[in-house]
C-alpha cells in the first residue's frame, strides 16, 4: 500500500508539474468593424501543450482517478473519444508510463489518430459513435484497467468554484477590457462538463453573464434542454468532431445553460473558413459552431441597442481536419455545400445581418 500511495503522490506530482510549466491560452479580441459597440473574443484553447480544450479535462479527469485511488502504476487507460480528448489522455497517460487505449470511431480525422499514437497510445475503431462506451467498458474489464469515461466524470473532475479553471482565466483575462463582465459566455457541449464549469462559476462569483450553448445537427443535447427526457438517444453520429452526442450525457447539466442553439453543420463549416480570413490560421469546425451563435447573438444585442461583450472558445486548431473540413470533396461529400453560408457571412460583414439562406 505504501508503495502505491508513493506512486500516487509522484504522478500527482507530475502532472502539477507539468502545469506549472504551462502559460495560460490566450484572450484573443476580434476586428469586426460591423459590430461596433460589441466585442468578440477568442479564448484560444488550441494553444495547450495537445492543442484543444480538452487538455484542461484530461488533466483533471486524471487527477480525479489518482485522488479516488482508481488509478495504480500499470493500470491500462480506456476512453471513449471522438479523438481530441484521447489526444490529451494518452499525453498523460505517457507522462505517468501507463498504457493507453482509445476507443474511437472510425471516422475520426487521421490527424487525432496519428496524434494518440505519437504520444503513445493506441486506437480500438468502431464502426458506430453508440458503440464507444460499452466497447470502451469492455475493454477495461478484460485488461484489468480503468475506464476514464469523461462523458460521466467531466462535470465533476473539475473545480468549478475556481482553481484557474477556464472560466476563471476568462474572466480574469478580461478585467481591463472595455466590458469586462461578458454579456455571453458561448460553447458547444461534447461531455458537456466545461458548459457545467462555467454556468457554475458563473453562478457562483454572482456575475450577471448568460451562457449560451450552441449544439451541432444530430445532437440531442438541444432537444434535451427543452424536454429534460434523458432517454433521447439518436441515431447519427455528430458530424462536427468534438461536439454533439446521441445521447444525453450526465455530464451534461441543462439547469446551468440559460439559452441553446442549433447551428447547422454547413454553417459551422463556412464559419470557419470564414474565421480564417480574421486570424490567419485554421480552427476546428466546433470553433465555427460556437462562433456562429456568437454572431446571432451580437446582431441581436445590437438590434436592441445594446452593447457589450461576448467570449467563445477557439476549441483546437483547423491543422487536425485538413482531410475533412478543409478538403473541398470531403466537405461536399460529407457536409453539404457550404457556398450559401459563405455567401452570407461575406454579406454581414457590409450588412451586419445574417439574412436567411433561400
Amino acid at each position: 500500500m505504501r508503495n502505491n500511495s508513493q506512486w500516487i503522490n509522484t504522478a500527482i506530482r507530475k502532472i502539477e508539474a507539468d502545469y506549472q510549466r504551462s502559460a495560460d491560452t490566450h484572450l484573443i479580441k476580434l476586428d469586426i468593424p460591423i459590430l461596433s459597440g460589441i466585442d468578440i473574443y477568442l479564448k484560444d484553447e488550441s494553444t495547450h501543450p495537445t492543442g484543444s480544450l480538452k487538455h484542461r479535462l484530461a488533466r483533471s479527469l486524471f487527477l480525479y482517478a489518482l485522488c479516488n485511488g482508481w488509478i495504480s502504476e500499470g493500470t491500462p487507460i480506456i476512453e471513449s473519444s471522438s479523438g481530441s480528448t484521447a489526444v490529451s489522455e494518452a499525453y498523460f497517460a505517457r507522462l505517468l508510463g501507463l498504457p493507453f487505449i482509445a476507443v474511437v470511431p472510425r471516422k475520426t480525422a487521421c490527424k487525432k489518430i496519428e496524434q494518440i499514437e505519437f504520444y503513445g497510445g493506441k486506437a480500438h475503431f468502431v464502426d458506430s459513435p453508440s458503440e464507444i462506451y460499452d466497447e470502451s467498458r469492455r475493454l477495461a474489464k478484460e485488461m484489468n484497467g480503468h475506464y476514464m469515461d469523461q462523458f460521466t466524470f467531466a462535470e465533476r473532475a473539475t473545480d468549478w468554484r475556481g482553481n484557474n479553471n477556464i472560466a476563471n482565466s476568462i474572466f480574469n483575462q478580461m478585467e481591463l477590457e472595455e466590458h469586462p463582465i461578458p454579456r455571453w459566455i458561448v460553447m458547444s457541449p461534447g461531455t458537456g462538463g466545461t458548459s457545467a464549469t462555467i454556468g457554475r462559476y458563473i453562478r457562483y462569483q454572482m456575475h450577471s453573464t448568460q451562457l449560451c450553448v450552441v449544439d451541432p445537427e444530430n445532437s440531442v443535447f438541444h432537444e434535451f434542454y427543452k424536454t429534460r427526457n434523458a432517454a433521447l438517444t439518436g441515431n447519427k453520429g455528430s458530424r462536427i468532431e468534438g461536439i454533439g452526442r446521441p445521447r444525453v450525457e450526465p455530464s451534461f447539466i441543462p439547469d446551468v445553460v440559460n439559452e441553446m442553439r442549433t447551428i447547422p453543420d454547413a454553417a459551422s463549416v463556412a464559419t470557419v473558413h470564414w474565421l480564417e480570413k480574421l486570424l490567419g490560421r485554421k480552427a476546428g469546425a466546433s470553433t465555427g459552431t460556437n462562433l456562429y451563435g456568437v454572431l446571432q447573438l451580437a446582431i441581436e444585442m445590437k438590434q436592441r441597442g445594446e452593447t457589450g461583450s461576448i467570449v467563445t472558445l477557439l476549441c483546437d486548431s483547423g491543422e487536425r481536419y485538413l482531410d475533412t473540413y478543409f478538403n473541398h470533396d470531403w466537405v461536399k461529400a460529407n457536409i453539404g455545400d457550404i457556398s450559401g453560408y459563405l455567401a452570407q457571412l461575406e454579406q454581414f460583414e457590409q450588412t451586419g445581418q445574417l439574412d436567411a439562406l433561400a
